[in-house]
């Protein structure tokens, strides 16, 4: 076996503050394993970490095909970030499709690692390249990138010669390959992965040859970096500097599963998560389904109806109640949400939006469904609505979600997005005494007639459960008699109930903190965020305020009730700018709620903001543009920021 390599190779690595990666190549490549290893061993180094996995929208797409690219970008720092990075600074692309896809990201002059191998005549025609044209013997593309040519595919078949695999599975490990000439480009140290495919393969599969065989991968990888002689340079990230404390990687959809439990233990209630598997919120269940030993019970439905109204049963029966979905599914769980809120019953509706509307674009992230989580049922029908800003902060919206939803009596619908989902960055692991526990008072007889629609201060109503001697009461999606809970059809009694399912989701404001206001007091514009944005938003008003721009922000984490003091807020800006990844959601919203003349800067291209495309709009803003903006990508692939009333 070779010996381990080290980080003291014959080039010296030159320090800068943070790095940009992406692996790009065939769905069936391997970049996401690549990319989350590369994600792990920077985290254990302490750098600070930000990802974005791109997965191919079709399941079946041909292979070597742009539609079949599966991509993996890991941006690790010295520094505090906030975003996976706008610009790539070094590619990994294993074959002309990914090349295609990809190299307009690559900032000028970045690097571009290409698996030679792979582009041959038939991997070039079926990226749809012209017949004899080749990419990476284009000169222009030459003087533009640092094009390195490596026959990635070829050198980890002279590697694995000798390994006993099958050529099937030999091909399958030149992603390790691959890892490993960018652990060596980034001066990474290979323990954490090595462990990892041992943990993998050789404990967990029993196939110890496969882990020996990927872990030669990797070393052959890292040594070609050392001897080839190709690269003029390497590069190095110091750690971070983060408050001190035990950390690890999340996940969105991890920290979800994570918080859920943790709610659940806080109210001493069982989680049950009743769902219908669907992109991108099918790692909810996965994440959940292995946690019996918390007392987590999951429940995978027929569709989503089914899904729902078992959510609402669990709430019923005195438990947690907890249904997962993505865009279309929110609609299938509209009619049985309006019985949650008619039943006044605690349930939370987790809705990991994707692009739309009907399929749409399933991997891809989008911020389109506020309206139809605020607003998209029959009748007057509220909830309680909020949204986390990044994957960590999943956790804590988790439980914040569960503590609204069983101390209220109100459904809860918890807006995350494709990007927070399966993006992933370091949360600090919280110590048992920093959390607050959920108290809950059941119904019980108490000598008089049940009254199961009374309420209390905040006009909740009492939580009776099955088999409670004395609270036997009636049920269902018929307008209720105030009090009694008998059916009515009483005209001023729909209106007043109407007018108090609203006002007791309207009292849930007094649970909410003022929303705090980031950057100059005296700001010529107010830049304002909800959901995945939050990083972008922050990145590019901190970079505007470096320039000497007045800049301030602010970020919305509860959107119905919105925070108390937010009318307040928006009315001492004379300019506020509303970035989201949908046509206007939110901005119609703070329009019709606030009358601020708030303008939008919209995208919706299956991708999160880049840093670059809110500092345009800002400068835009600041120089008097007064129209809402749009991002556009010209033909040279750089951004372009333009006002949609110009556009007309």
């Amino acid at each position: 076996m070779a010996a381990q390599p080290t980080t003291n190779g014959p080039i010296p690595a030159d320090a800068r503050n943070s790095a940009v990666v992406r692996f790009a190549g065939d769905s069936g490549d391997g970049m996401q394993l690549a990319g989350t290893q590369l994600t792990d061993t920077c985290a254990i180094l302490g750098n600070d970490v930000a990802t974005l996995p791109d997965y191919p929208a079709e399941i079946r797409a041909p292979a070597g095909t742009v539609a079949g690219v599966s991509g993996f970008q890991v941006n690790f720092a010295a520094d505090q970030i906030f975003t996976p990075g706008d610009q790539v600074n070094a590619l990994i692309a294993m074959n002309p499709a990914a090349f295609k896809a990809h190299l307009a990201d690559v900032e000028p002059g970045g690097i571009v690692v290409v698996n030679e191998t792979e582009f041959s005549k038939t991997n070039l025609k079926k990226a749809g390249y012209e017949p004899g044209y080749n990419p990476v013997e284009d000169e222009a593309i030459d003087q533009q990138y640092k094009v390195y040519k490596v026959p990635i595919t070829k050198l980890n078949q002279e590697a694995l010669k000798d390994s006993g695999l099958s050529p099937k599975d030999v091909n399958r490990c030149k992603n390790m390959y691959a890892l490993g000439l960018v652990y060596w480009l980034f001066d990474r140290p290979l323990d954490t992965t090595i462990r990892h495919l041992n943990e993998t393969f050789a404990v967990r599969k029993k196939r110890p040859e496969v882990a020996e065989a990927n872990i030669a991968a990797l070393k052959a990888g890292y040594f070609f970096g050392e001897t080839a002689e190709m690269f003029p340079v390497r590069y190095s990230v110091a750690k971070a500097s983060i408050p001190p404390g035990k950390y690890r990687k999340v996940t969105g959809n991890e920290a979800l599963a994570m918080g859920l439990i943790t709610a659940s233990k806080l109210a001493e209630k069982s989680l049950h998560y009743c769902t219908y598997p669907i992109t991108p919120a099918s790692d909810i269940l996965h994440y959940l389904a292995p946690a019996k030993h918390y007392g987590v019970k999951t429940f995978q439905a027929e569709d989503e109806i089914a899904a729902m109204c078992a959510a609402i049963g669990v709430g019923f029966a005195g438990q947690l109640g907890v249904t997962g979905t993505s865009g279309p599914g929110l609609a299938l769980k509209g009619e049985a949400l309006g019985l949650a809120v008619m039943t006044e019953l605690p349930v939370v509706v987790i809705d990991v939006q994707r692009g739309g509307p009907s399929t749409g674009l399933p991997t891809k992230t989008e911020q389109s469904d506020l309206w139809q989580a605020m607003l998209g049922r029959n009748g007057d029908c509220p909830a309680v609505v909020l949204a986390p800003q990044s994957p960590a902060d999943c956790f804590d919206a988790a439980i914040e979600a569960c503590r609204i939803a069983l101390t209220r009596m109100v459904p809860v619908v918890l807006l995350t997005d494709g990007y927070i989902a399966n993006g992933s960055e370091p949360w600090r692991v919280p110590t048992e005494s920093g959390f607050e526990p959920i108290k809950i008072a059941h119904a019980q007889k108490n000598g008089e007639d049940f009254k199961p629609y009374t309420r209390d201060e905040n006009l909740t109503r009492p939580w009776a459960t099955p088999g409670t001697p004395g609270t036997e009461h009636r049920i269902g999606g018929l307008e209720k008699q105030n009090g009694t809970g008998n059916v009515s059809y009483d005209p001023l009694n729909h209106q007043q109930m109407v007018r108090i399912r609203q006002e007791k989701v309207n009292n849930v404001a007094n649970m909410v903190p003022d929303i705090e206001v980031q950057g100059d007091a005296d700001a010529d514009l107010l830049v304002l965020g909800w959901g995945g944005p939050y990083g972008s938003i922050t990145t590019a008003v901190n970079n505007a305020r470096e320039r000497g721009k007045k800049i301030a922000s602010a970020h919305i984490r509860y959107l119905s009730p919105m925070p108390k003091n937010l009318g307040e807020v928006l009315a001492k800006f004379d300019k506020v700018l509303i970035p989201e990844l949908n046509n206007g959601q939110l901005r119609l919203l703070i329009r019709g709620r606030f009358l601020a003349d708030a303008r939008g800067l919209n995208k919706i291209q299956g991708k999160p903001f880049l840093v670059e495309e809110i500092e345009q709009a800002i400068d835009l803003m600041l120089s008097g543009e007064w129209g809402d903006l749009e991002v556009l990508y010209p033909e040279n692939g750089r951004v372009d920021v333009k006002s949609q009333a110009l556009m007309a």
